[in-house]
């Protein structure tokens, strides 16, 4: 009797660790998606000489190789305002 209900214990302990472990699993197979930076967060990570403005020069990046393309005025820094205009970089294609 002992016997059956210990072999009943091991089974059911191992159907719940097997299915815990399969969820985790599940929900680890997509990355979650990262919002894109704000234009004071890259303040923080990018002004080098903390002037409060983004040049060439402190940028890196699709930031730095559409630098014309975002600093409309021409005016050698990249404003707020030109940031939030700027064109979004276009997505990767997935390989199926």
């Amino acid at each position: 009797m002992k016997n059956s209900k210990l072999k009943t214990v091991l089974l059911v302990f191992g159907m719940v660790l097997f299915m815990s472990n399969y969820s985790f699993g599940q929900s680890q197979d997509r990355p979650e998606r990262k919002e894109p930076p704000t234009y004071a967060q890259l303040l923080k990570e990018m002004d080098a000489n903390e002037d409060g403005k983004l040049a060439k020069d402190e940028l890196k990046g699709p930031l730095k190789d559409d630098f014309a393309k975002i600093d409309t005025d021409e005016d050698g820094f990249i404003s707020e305002e030109e940031f939030k205009n700027a064109p979004k970089p276009e997505r990767k294609k997935r390989n199926k």
